[in-house]
């Protein structure tokens, strides 16, 4: 990305990526540790939501691939729009990061909810269920989330603090920025849709072993 690397130098934007990626880190650890800080009535309330969901595709009872797609594609877009409207504003660059954490402690939850309750049996189901669209969900919300601080932190540097420095290049590369990744996300609602089912029924047959062990 040319643009924003000669408004922000290499080491800063990698400053950026590591920041940010810590972040996403720690709202993981945080997300996966919530579940021991359920009660055991909520936790049990989840693992039958976890249940019933895999004894669905265990009964041949699929979404809608075109439906999945449709409603996975207009949350992916609304959240890119959210972190675009974030970094434009600058002063929603605080919010960015608080969703980035956000996005960590849902994947981190969802995961330390199977790996506690069903092992490594859990694992195998989240590989299936989480891991396949998420390979490009968690890269293209850390790279738009990056470009719209990357844009905030110069308006605040040059305009703010230096009182001059351009607006259009800057915001003309947070939108391409943020554009691809829509493209991105949209590629992993089609995984969501299409692909991701199939590998859930294909793992469903194996949790539901291991709940019947329990």
């Amino acid at each position: 990305m040319p643009p924003l690397k000669r408004l922000h130098p290499a080491q800063d934007l990698f400053t950026l990526y590591v920041f940010v990626s810590v972040l996403f880190v720690v709202g993981v650890v945080f997300g996966a540790i919530m579940y021991n800080a359920l009660t055991l009535e909520q936790q049990q309330q989840v693992t039958g939501e976890v249940g019933r969901y895999a004894d669905m595709f265990r009964a041949g009872i699929m979404p809608d691939p075109a439906d999945t797609f449709r409603d996975r594609a207009l949350f992916h877009t609304k959240w890119i729009v959210l972190i675009w409207l974030l970094g434009a504003t600058v002063v929603g660059m605080p919010f960015i990061l608080a969703l980035d954490f956000l996005k960590g402690v849902l994947i981190g939850f969802s995961v330390g909810t199977l790996i506690q309750e069903h092992a490594w049996q859990g694992v195998l189901f989240a590989f299936a269920a989480i891991a396949p669209p998420n390979l490009l969900v968690i890269p293209a919300l850390i790279m738009a989330s990056v470009a719209g601080i990357a844009f905030s932190l110069h308006v605040v540097k040059k305009r703010l603090l230096q009182s001059g420095g351009e607006l259009a290049h800057p915001l003309l590369s947070h939108t391409a920025v943020c554009l691809f990744m829509l493209l991105v996300l949209w590629g992993a609602a089609l995984l969501e849709g299409y692909l991701s089912p199939q590998l859930i029924r294909l793992a469903a047959p194996v949790l539901g072993a291991a709940a019947g062990g329990l």
